[in-house]
């Protein structure tokens, strides 16, 4: 038996923004399908660790059938390294042997279906006129953010902040249709003040519950989708921070993005709605995010076969 094993810059130069966009919208609609098993993660995070790992499982029962597992380690400081925040592997095995077929560097992965699921959320949730977008965090998801809208986004505006940038993003903010937050904060980075009527927020920096981009009021006021009601419900520290404070319930999440996708759920109803899309990451767009990367490579013949 052999095993696909690609690098960082093979999964960067196989998985192409405007294919994964398309390929995320079809996994979260299969999702909403229940065509996929979907548990949530598991995470470790050791006593003085400065980072934690998690482990991302999924399973398709479908043609053909697959199991993947993401492994990543996250390292807030790693950054200050000139590296990816996110440092691990997605493996893909046969769903029915249960053989390891492919072995790929998770932290382009991970970025680039991160936004391109920030770009589909976007294109269902926003109003059709938005044009003008602002992005809290220059870092890996930032830059990946800004590439996704401009996929799905036309004759788009895009504005950049960032810490080390230095003044303040409350004028970015206020004037901006879109917002994306794409930091490692843990603690709130916008107020619901600086939104204007009709803007759609894109919040996708923390996914654990001890981390938190919007606060409890930004989060009442808005219209909540999400990627997984399990997922959000134990692992968003912006859901949990409102549920904690009294502000909102388990009713507030209007429904999962794969709802709207395949019409269960209208989306947005008012040209003045706040509409929130809370992105955890999921484990199946690592499964879609990778079988379309395996698929190119073996057309392509790009990758190391390894026995195994």
């Amino acid at each position: 038996m052999s095993v696909l094993v690609l690098s960082a810059e093979e999964v960067e130069q196989l998985l192409s923004m405007d294919a994964c966009i398309e390929a995320m919208a079809e996994v979260l609609a299969s999702l909403a399908r229940e065509e996929l098993y979907q548990p949530l993660r598991f995470v470790l995070k050791p006593p003085g660790a400065a980072g934690l790992m998690g482990f991302m499982p999924a399973h398709r029962s479908g043609e053909p059938s697959a199991y993947s597992l993401k492994e990543i380690v996250v390292t807030p400081d790693n950054p200050a390294r000139g590296l990816d925040a996110h440092q691990g592997a997605v493996l893909l095995h046969d769903g029915q042997t249960g053989e390891l077929r492919a072995l790929l560097n998770a932290s382009p992965i991970t970025a680039i279906r991160t936004a391109a699921v920030s770009a589909v959320a976007t294109r269902a949730l926003a109003r059709p006129d938005a044009r003008l977008v602002a992005i809290i965090g220059t870092g890996v998801q930032g830059k990946a953010h800004e590439r996704a809208l401009r996929t799905v986004l036309e004759d788009v505006e895009i504005r950049s902040w960032s810490r080390r940038s230095g003044g303040n993003a409350e004028a970015l903010v206020r004037e901006a249709d879109i917002v994306c937050t794409c930091t490692s904060s843990s603690e709130p980075v916008l107020s619901l003040s600086w939104l204007k009527p009709g803007t759609h927020v894109n919040a996708v920096g923390s996914s654990v519950p001890w981390a938190c981009e919007l606060d409890a009021e930004t989060i009442a006021a808005g219209s909540l989708f999400v990627d997984r009601r399990e997922s959000t419900l134990n692992e968003s520290g912006e859901y949990r921070t409102a549920a904690a404070a009294g502000a909102i319930g388990p009713e507030h999440i209007l429904a999962e993005l794969g709802e709207v996708l395949i019409g269960a759920h209208p989306g947005r109803t008012r040209e003045s709605e706040l509409t929130i899309f809370k992105s955890l990451g999921l484990a199946v767009e690592d499964l879609a995010a990778a079988e379309l990367v395996v698929a190119r490579a073996r057309e392509q013949g790009v990758g190391a076969e390894v026995d195994f």
